[in-house]
Order: structure tokens, then C-alpha cells, then sequence
């Protein structure tokens, strides 16, 4: 077991570091993940200089979930989606990665099988391998990157115990329409049925405030009622250091009072894995801020539109912060390693179960767009 779970980190931590010391030390432009390249918002620092200011004795007392922060949450929640969400049933945690270990250990046992969406995010094998459980992996279309709802139907057997999608998508930028999701409801429904036990889906939204082109985001959440919405505010607010999220199970997801025991009981076996408590006296203040979607907006259209206009193929982004892109040579990291050359850094497809493709980060600078965007022409003028 512990071998496995090492291997699994091992194989995903290996490429990872490969590639970073392959990459010069000079990074004028750096394009590789969702890391801040800019001084924080004021609105942010002042949110948590004003969550680390005690009201009373139990200000820093042990600190699970805070009616306060997750009264915000699910007011936040019915604004945006329409879904009266219960406080009760809101887990702090902090962030995603804890989250989703939660969940797995919650729902599911050694042994038992978790489908995932490819690409997913790094970490999701590793972690399914280290809660001892099986995961099945199901590729999206390369073309579109659509949810493959066929393909998820014929990889649930009897060990699937939940199904993970994550929406908008990372690293395609893709946002699930209603219509998929119906679909995935009517065949988890089905399934669920067949195995005489829920198949739970779990939604990981880290990205569904980052939605482009005034579009709606359909919160799979809505579609399904055995599901679980996992979200973490570093996205949104370009703070992965400050390690917040949570855990909501809408009003439809059956047994919830067990459940929420459960989510419990696994969030202090995770290693008391709830935010601390200045996070969370902050939250109710964060909870109101945005991501500043019109400056990321227009730094998506012109990455986007220069792009293309050199030649490139890629996909726009509905959402994310994020821009995939099918590398001009068919192997991917050897094209990241000439754009580093040229002081460029964007992540080679082959890391994330995407060979062929690279991902832009639309968080660098605007002074590292303006310098990275020749740059990418001259690449592919290169090759060409």
C-alpha cells in the first residue's frame, strides 16, 4: 500500500522536478502554474488583517467549521446558483487537496474504484492510490475536451464508488453544459440503482468563479443529488499559499446527517485539515471579493487572438485561468525546453496525461505577456 502511494507521487513529483531543473535560471516570463506574479488587492490584506483582529477569547481557540464563515458560504451559494444550501452541511477545510481526501475516505473503502476525467489535475491518481483505492481513468476528446458520458458509463463497474469532474476545466478550460450533465445524472442514477448504493459524484469547482465572456456556470451540483462541491478560494483570489476551501453537500444529497458526521470524523483523521482560524474569520469578507475577471479577460483574448495569429492551435478558454495549446513539434517538453531558452516558461502537456499540448498560466504579469509574446512567434517560426 504505502509503496504504491509513493510510486503514484513518486512518477507525478519526477516530472515535475525533471522538467524544472531542465529550465534555465532566468525567467523573465513565467507561465507555468497559478502563482501570484503581482502584489496581493488591498480588499484581500485587508480582509485578513481585519479576520486576525480577536473579538473575544475564542478568536484563536480550536477552530472546525465557523457558523460565520459558513452562514457567507451559503448565502454566497444560493446568490449564484439558486440552491439553498444548509450551514450544516458546509465543511471548512483547507483547501482542495484536503478536500478531496476527505470526501474519498468518506465515501469510499480500500479497494474501491474512482473514475476520473483525463487530463485532470495532478494529483488526483496519487491521491486516490493513497486513500488505497483504484482509480479508472476516462480521456476526454482531445478535440473538444468534452465530458465523454458514454465513456464514464462504461468505466463505473461494481467497485466505482464515485465519479470525479471538474468544472470549469483545468487544463482545457472547458465548462460541462447542463446537457452533459443531465446525461452523467441519468447515468449515475442508473448505476446507482444497478449497485443498490449511491455513486457519488464529486465536483471539484476550484475554478467556478473564473468564467469568461459573461458566460452561466451549471454547478454539476444541481444535476445530481448525491454530490459533493469541493472549492477553494485560491483561485479566485490568486492566493494558493492561504490554504482555504470547502465541502458542501446540497439539500438533495440523501442520508446527509450521517454524512456529515462522517466529513467530520475524516477531516480530523486528515490531520485536523480545517483552515485556520484566521482564515476563517476572514472568510465572510473574502466571500465577496472577485477575481478581477475583466483584466484577466482581456489578457485571455490577446494571448489567445496573438496565438493564433502565429500559427498556433488552441483551444479558448470558457473558464479557468488557463490556455492549452497543441505544441508545433510532436514533442511537447522538448518545445517547452526552446520557448525556456528564449525565457518562457509554460507546462509540457506530457505532465498532465495532455503529450502533444502545453498550458499557459494567465496569471504572469502583463510586463511578462508583453515580453513572452514574440517570443512564442520566433518558437514557432523555428520549427517551422
Amino acid at each position: 500500500m504505502i509503496a504504491r502511494q509513493a510510486d503514484a507521487l513518486a512518477a507525478t513529483l519526477t516530472g515535475f522536478m525533471g522538467f524544472m531543473m531542465s529550465l534555465p535560471e532566468e525567467r523573465p516570463a513565467d507561465f507555468l502554474f497559478g502563482n501570484p506574479h503581482e502584489i496581493a488587492r488591498p480588499a484581500y490584506v485587508e480582509a485578513l488583517r481585519a479576520g486576525a483582529e480577536p473579538t473575544d477569547k475564542d478568536h484563536y481557540a480550536y477552530t472546525m467549521t465557523l457558523p460565520s464563515a459558513a452562514d457567507a458560504i451559503v448565502e454566497g451559494l444560493r446568490r449564484r446558483f439558486g440552491i439553498t444550501f444548509d450551514a450544516a452541511d458546509v465543511s471548512l477545510t483547507n483547501g482542495n487537496f484536503a478536500a478531496l481526501s476527505i470526501v474519498l475516505r468518506t465515501v469510499a473503502d480500500p479497494g474501491d474504484e474512482i473514475v476520473y476525467v483525463s487530463p485532470p489535475w495532478f494529483f488526483y491518481e496519487p491521491m486516490i492510490v493513497a486513500a488505497g483505492m483504484r482509480p479508472v481513468r476516462v480521456a476526454a476528446p482531445g478535440d473538444t475536451y468534452d465530458l465523454d458520458v458514454e465513456a464514464i458509463a462504461a468505466a463505473i463497474g461494481p467497485a466505482t464508488r464515485a465519479v470525479i469532474v471538474n468544472s470549469p476545466h483545468n487544463p482545457s478550460g472547458r465548462i460541462y453544459p447542463a446537457a452533459a450533465l443531465d446525461d452523467l445524472s441519468a447515468v449515475l442514477t442508473e448505476a446507482s440503482s444497478r449497485a443498490g448504493r449511491p455513486i457519488y459524484l464529486v465536483s471539484d469547482e476550484a475554478y467556478n468563479r473564473i468564467v469568461f465572456d459573461a458566460r452561466t456556470f451549471p454547478t454539476p451540483v444541481a444535476h445530481y443529488p448525491a454530490s459533493f462541491m469541493l472549492y477553494t478560494y485560491a483561485k479566485t483570489l490568486l492566493a494558493p499559499g492561504s490554504r482555504l476551501g470547502y465541502i458542501a453537500m446540497p439539500p438533495s444529497m440523501p442520508d446527509r446527517a450521517q454524512l456529515r458526521d462522517a466529513l467530520l470524523v475524516s477531516t480530523i483523521a486528515t490531520g485536523w485539515a480545517f483552515p485556520v482560524s484566521l482564515l476563517q474569520h476572514a472568510l465572510p469578507r473574502l466571500e465577496t471579493l472577485d477575481a478581477g475577471m475583466p483584466a484577466l479577460q482581456a489578457r485571455r483574448d490577446l494571448v489567445c487572438e496573438t496565438l493564433a495569429g502565429q500559427g498556433y492551435d488552441l483551444l479558448v478558454p470558457e473558464g479557468t485561468f488557463y490556455v492549452l495549446v497543441r505544441s508545433p513539434v510532436g514533442d511537447d517538453r522538448a518545445f517547452c525546453e526552446r520557448l525556456a531558452a528564449k525565457g518562457v516558461w509554460v507546462l509540457p502537456g506530457s505532465m498532465f496525461e495532455a503529450p502533444g499540448r502545453f498550458r499557459i498560466s494567465l496569471t504572469a504579469a502583463d510586463d511578462m505577456v508583453t515580453y513572452a509574446l514574440p517570443r512564442f512567434g520566433e518558437a514557432i517560426a523555428e520549427v517551422r
